[in-house]
């Protein structure tokens, strides 16, 4: 997936998709997407992704934060195992650099971690690796439609 399908998905949730923040600069990364919008990097809700028994999951947390495994392991029951490059492609729909919990393939579970809850506004990305958009924690609880908010995060 892409940009596009992101765009299409949101439109589709009734957003107003001229809000995507699309930048000249790479935002791949926190510190990349920090710099390109102008905010700080904890600011940034990065998308992680995991396998939970044979299953995708996404975990939306805060930039400055990593995931804490025995948080993890007590929240989901098993050991954190990260998707590989080609596995997050494959199974959530989009490529690494441009993650988002927007238009993700069918079955993928959204969690977000309550490091997000500093925030009034929040920064995921939107399926491509120079692409955002603010939002707040409402907004992005509705249109990732998440799955639970979970504490499996520590600062990195």
């Amino acid at each position: 997936m892409s940009i596009e399908n992101a765009k299409i998905y949101l439109e589709k949730m009734g957003f107003d998709t001229a809000r995507i923040i699309e930048t000249d600069e790479s935002s791949a990364t926190v510190e990349l997407a920090a710099e390109a919008l102008g905010c700080e990097a904890a600011m940034i809700a990065k998308s992680l992704t995991f396998d939970v028994k044979g299953e995708p999951i996404m975990i939306v947390a805060a930039g400055d934060m990593r995931v804490d495994n025995a948080k993890y392991k007590a929240c989901f029951g098993t050991k954190a195992k990260m998707l590989s490059r080609e596995e997050v492609s494959e199974k959530i729909g989009h490529d690494v650099g441009g993650v988002c919990p927007f238009g993700v393939k069918d079955g993928v579970k959204i969690y977000l971690d309550e490091s997000l809850k500093r925030f009034e506004y929040v920064y995921p990305a939107c399926g491509s690796s120079n692409s955002a958009v603010k939002l707040s924690l409402a907004e992005l609880e509705t249109l990732s439609r998440f799955t639970a908010w979970v504490d499996v995060a520590k600062f990195a």
